[in-house]
């Protein structure tokens, strides 16, 4: 009996959390008594170490405190079994306690640091594509257990899209959005969808759904509060947003302006190494665009660059971004996208400005032409490992300068 004390002993003193004192003493019960299958059970769950257990188990209570907290549950029965729990179940029973008490410590302490975090990202950031994907990276890491989902609201059509992940193959989880009004909370506990509220505006859907238990009540507490700081975040980011709108954009083009693009520059490269994911760079500008103005008036070179702007916008993707970099310069990001794909893009543009009629008989009636085209030269380069938020566009603008120099009209690649 001693020698098994001695060995529980060093069980106890070496498992350093509730998985590996399971797993431990599920191995030291069937080495020392025969068991099959072990688990315990606290507060009505079991604690598991292995799937598929038994339901037939003899039960043995612990105690805290002289009050019943649960069982130590064994497939078969002895009286040395017995007898040696009589010794070793309070041992068992304080180790448990602990190790849960300590768990739900920590775990309060990554909730508070993930609230800190969010309220930091609230302070700091203003742009909900960079935002979203960090919140949702630091929630999903919170609660391992569970898939989580966030939806926003589109203003224009009054309903909720996906923002983060990328993907949601859930019909249930697609069809409560489609309808949804008010915190929803499955029967079986498995799901649960709480709305993203600032300021009494509705501003998207947090969804949590676990797949394996029910989410637990101190979850629901967990997500509840995130689901404000979310909402919160989220509203802030739509106000500033709209405040800046006009002081951001391009009054001609309705692009970002340039001091605009290059924030938005170092948080999509800070996206991209964040996430090892690919980003390129497109410098672009208007062959010859001088003697457009020179030739016709400035009122012509402002319709010629509402154009291009209006062709550079068609050929780009809802998350891609443009900017008027200056004069007749224009700059593209392309977020998750690979050299050949970013030269199929300029290739595309390329060909739609140079087949583009432009009418300016309505700005110039006194023209001698009443139409007119353009081309333009095109500059790509992918961003690589080592590189800093100004080489991007550095060095497609190289490409640019190459392209304006062997030609125009053409697409040039800067190589690494």
């Amino acid at each position: 009996m001693l020698e098994k004390i001695e060995k529980l002993s060093k069980i106890l003193n070496e498992s350093y959390s509730e998985k590996s004192l399971l797993n431990a003493l599920g191995e030291y019960f069937s080495q020392n008594f025969g068991n099959k299958s072990f688990y315990i059970e606290i507060n009505g769950k079991k604690h598991e170490n292995k799937e598929n257990i038994e339901n037939d188990h003899v039960k043995y209570p612990l105690f805290k405190h002289k009050k019943s907290i649960g069982y130590l549950c064994f497939s078969n029965d002895s009286e040395e079994l017995k007898n040696f729990l009589q010794l070793a179940a309070p041992f068992i029973s304080l180790k448990l306690q602990n190790i849960l008490l300590t768990e739900k410590m920590q775990k309060n302490i990554n909730f508070h640091e993930t609230m800190k975090y969010i309220a930091k990202i609230i302070e700091t950031q203003y742009e909900l594509s960079y935002v979203i994907p960090i919140i949702g990276e630091m929630i999903d890491k919170f609660f391992e257990d569970y898939l989580l989902y966030i939806f926003l609201k589109d203003e224009v059509k009054g309903t909720n899209y996906l923002a983060w992940p990328v993907a949601c193959r859930d019909t249930n989880i697609l069809g409560i959005i489609d309808q949804f009004e008010e915190k929803i909370f499955t029967d079986d506990k498995r799901l649960l969808a709480l709305p993203l509220r600032s300021e009494g505006k509705e501003v998207g859907v947090l969804v949590a759904k676990s797949t394996e238990d029910p989410i637990t009540e101190k979850d629901e507490d967990y997500l509840t509060q995130l689901s404000a700081q979310i909402a919160t975040t989220i509203n802030r980011a739509n106000v500033y947003a709209e405040i800046l709108k006009h002081a951001t954009l391009d009054a001609l083009t309705g692009f970002y302006n340039r001091r605009q693009l290059e924030e938005r520059i170092k948080q999509e490269v800070s996206n991209a190494q964040r996430q090892g994911a690919p980003l390129c760079g497109i410098m672009t500008d208007i062959d010859l665009f001088k003697r457009v103005n020179d030739t016709y008036g400035h009122a012509v070179g402002d319709l010629v660059l509402k154009t291009i702007a209006k062709a550079i916008r068609g050929q780009l993707r809802e998350y891609d971004i443009a900017g008027r970099y200056g004069g007749e310069e224009f700059s593209i990001l392309l977020p998750f996208t690979r050299l050949d794909e970013a030269q199929m893009v300029a290739e595309r543009l390329r060909k739609t400005v140079e087949s583009k009629v432009i009418d300016i008989s309505k700005v110039n009636p006194d023209a001698d032409v009443k139409e007119i085209g353009v081309t333009i030269s095109l500059g790509i380069y992918e961003m690589q490992e080592n590189d800093s938020d100004e080489d991007l566009l550095k060095k497609a603008d190289k490409a640019l300068y190459e392209a304006k120099n062997t030609g125009r009209n053409k697409v040039v690649v800067k190589n690494v």
